[in-house]
């Protein structure tokens, strides 16, 4: 559809349903929902993108002296909010990337960035579909509104009522979500106590990156309006599984699935083996971007289904990579190290830019490993050459700093920004005392 065709049909809807604000919304380099409102005598002007913002003021952006930026919005993203505000006013959101005041994209932008490795690979005959499965906790608030660890459940695995409490919430968060243009496949209760899991249809990488942010804050607005807490926080409680975002994806040319060959062993083309090999070869380098918290490699450990061991497989869950049964069109793979704090449009470059440079170099991913790694020893492991990723965010940072492809991928600025951002979240952890070590000696020495 043309663009003045799409305003007029934006214009004429938000006139039809009463919107009085419209969201202009963007994401910081940390994946941090961003956003600048607008009164509707504004709507024309903001989708015409002549809305002006502050960049200094945005973690990681601009410096003071060079803070004008501009709000660029992809019409196709408008969608009026299902719930209402104070007095009853309807509010539309629209998904924006920034310009500097030349018009020329700004460098620092996390949209603009995948867009242009998205367009790298289709320069290579490709397009990547991708589809996440996010992860979180529906968490008790105490009575002054401050969230708990406290779950309101003790259900398991695809577990039913009475025990999953959070049935209500969740089948309301799904219907948020139909009618915001998502097309829900499944919604269950996850493995621990309070841990959900809503999975939606895969789609482009571009238009899957803005359906993990706008779920992230469906969620999250639902979860507050019944008065729970969610959290996509890897591994807010102690002793039981954390919250991944296994990220399913596939490559396309001209509407075939590049992942299927009918005579490839296991029915898996070269392709598919060589975007393996990429990210098995990157990973360590791009863990810090899909796992960028100090609490994501608390998760990232043995014994609760989180992978550590950069390996594939064809049947079993322990490493890195699985490929799932399915063939055809619906040939896949599963990235399972990525978890839901990450910026989708930073996780999603760097896998796609890791899987093409694989596919460029011929990287051979090995045989597949499909013995259980949790139980194989270090003799094993070493035997069958599996390497292990990064222990803490330290380590991925040392690894993500040390890597061409990554600094080319990511550009300078946001290269370097989240870097620095990443280390002083690091040296900020190291400073802090935790209850555990004063437990453990304050007594003892």
């Amino acid at each position: 559809m043309a663009k003045d065709d799409l305003k007029t049909r934006i214009l004429e809807r938000v006139a039809r349903e009463k919107v009085k604000f419209m969201r202009l919304q963007f994401t910081d380099i940390l994946g941090v929902i961003k956003n600048v409102e607008v009164p509707d005598r504004q709507f024309e002007e903001a989708l015409n993108g002549r809305i002006m913002f502050d960049g200094s003021s945005i973690e990681g952006f601009v410096r003071i002296e060079e803070s004008d930026m501009f709000l660029k919005p992809d019409l196709q993203t408008f969608q009026v909010f299902p719930w209402s505000y104070a007095s009853s006013e309807r509010v539309a959101r629209i998904i924006c990337d920034i310009a500097n005041p030349d018009g020329t994209s700004f460098s620092g932008c996390p949209r603009s960035l995948l867009k242009r490795v998205i367009a790298l690979a289709a320069e290579k005959g490709f397009t990547m579909k991708a589809g996440p499965e996010a992860e979180f906790f529906l968490f008790q608030r105490r009575p002054s509104g401050e969230p708990t660890t406290e779950t309101h459940d003790s259900g398991g695995y695809f577990d039913l009522t009475p025990v999953d409490l959070g049935e209500d919430v969740r089948r309301e968060i799904v219907l948020a979500l139909e009618q915001m243009g998502f097309h829900v496949e499944a919604a269950h209760h996850e493995v621990a106590p309070g841990q959900h899991e809503i999975d939606f249809r895969y789609d482009d990488a571009l238009i899957t990156a803005d359906n993990v942010s706008t779920f992230r804050f469906v969620v999250k607005n639902v979860a507050n309006r019944n008065g729970l807490h969610a959290t996509f926080m890897p591994k807010p409680v102690l002793g039981v599984n954390g919250s991944g975002m296994h990220t399913h994806q596939s490559l396309f040319s001209r509407g075939r699935n590049v992942f299927f060959d009918e005579q490839g062993e296991g029915e898996l083309s070269k392709t598919c083996l060589h975007y393996i090999g990429g990210l098995l070869r990157h990973a360590k380098a791009f863990c810090a971007i899909t796992n960028p918290l100090v609490n994501s490699y608390k998760r990232l450990v043995p014994g609760y289904e989180a992978p550590t061991a950069i390996a594939w497989s064809t049947r079993n869950r322990s490493p890195l990579i699985r490929v799932p049964a399915g063939r055809g069109p619906t040939t896949r793979i599963e990235l399972r190290m990525p978890d839901p704090s990450c910026n989708p449009y930073l996780a999603f470059a760097v896998m796609l830019r890791a899987g093409i440079d694989g596919i460029d170099q011929q990287s051979n991913p090995g045989p597949p490993v499909n013995k259980n790694i949790y139980k194989m020893s270090h003799r094993e492991r070493r035997h069958l050459r599996i390497d292990e990723l990064p222990s803490n965010l330290s380590e991925a940072l040392d690894e993500l700093e040390k890597s061409a492809l990554m600094r080319e991928t990511l550009g300078e600025h946001i290269f370097d920004h989240f870097l620095a951002a990443k280390r002083a979240e690091w040296s900020d952890y190291m400073r802090h005392v935790s209850p555990w070590e004063v437990e453990r000696y304050l007594n003892t020495y």
